[in-house]
This record gives structure tokens, C-alpha cells and sequence, in this order.
């Protein structure tokens, strides 16, 4: 194996083990992780909204994906649609005050889940912990 295939396949482990750990966390709150960064997206997002591609991007998604859970959010009255002004064929996502208030419950979970995982990856896994440290050296 090369070095590139372990440090990916390192990766790719670290990130499945997180990921199912935020998603326990996040389900307490009834959102899954990409209803969660959706969310936060918005919430961050000039005037709490994005277009549908911006918010496809953001979340990495492809347009049907996000389409879905545009409506996911807009069933739970965390989201509304607008049409862009500019190009009518244009819809926005925007969030609602009841969408803010689900990602700020949901945000303190995701931040315990992400440092109690993150925590339990170094005490566990000598490699993924090398990995991790590593990653937050370079984040400096």
C-alpha cells in the first residue's frame, strides 16, 4: 500500500467513525447531518438564504440531493422558498426563525459529539489518531 492509499483510506475511517457519531447525536434533535449543515449554512448566509446550487455546494450535494432535502427542511418549517428576483427560474432557500432555533438546540450536541468523538478516535486508534493530529497541525 502506498503512503497516499493509507493516509486515504486513514481518512476515509476517520471520517465514517465521526460522521456516525454526530449523526447519533444529531438524531436526539430529529435532523441528520445534512439537514444540520444545511442549517447552519443558512443561518450564516447573508439574509439567512442561499440559492439552491450555493446550498448544493455548500452541503456537497448534486441538485436532486438537494432538492430532497430542501423539502425535508421545508416540511419541518425550518426553511421557506423564495424566487430570485433577478431570474425568476431561481428558488432560494431561506431559513425560518424556527430553523434557527433547531440549529442553535442542535449546534451544542454536534459540538460534544464532534469532541467526544474526536476523543475517543485518539484514545482508540493509534493510527486515526495520528491522522488527527496531523490534520489539526496543519489546520493551524
Amino acid at each position: 500500500m502506498t503512503e497516499d492509499e493509507r493516509l486515504w483510506d486513514g481518512l476515509v475511517a476517520l471520517h465514517a467513525r465521526i460522521e456516525a457519531d454526530l449523526a447519533a447525536g444529531l438524531a436526539r434533535h430529529g435532523l441528520g447531518l445534512s439537514e444540520y449543515r444545511a442549517l447552519g449554512h443558512l443561518a450564516g448566509a447573508e439574509k439567512g438564504e442561499l440559492r439552491m446550487s450555493e446550498l448544493a455546494g455548500a452541503v456537497g450535494l448534486n441538485q436532486s440531493s438537494v432538492t430532497r432535502l430542501a423539502a425535508r427542511l421545508y416540511s419541518a418549517g425550518y426553511t421557506v422558498r423564495d424566487l430570485c428576483p433577478d431570474d425568476k427560474r431561481g428558488i432560494y432557500a431561506v431559513i425560518t426563525d424556527a430553523g434557527r432555533a433547531r440549529y442553535t438546540e442542535a449546534r451544542a450536541t454536534y459540538r460534544q459529539a464532534l469532541a467526544a468523538s474526536m476523543e475517543a478516535v485518539s484514545n482508540e486508534s493509534p493510527e486515526l489518531s495520528a491522522l488527527l493530529g496531523e490534520m489539526r497541525h496543519a489546520a493551524v
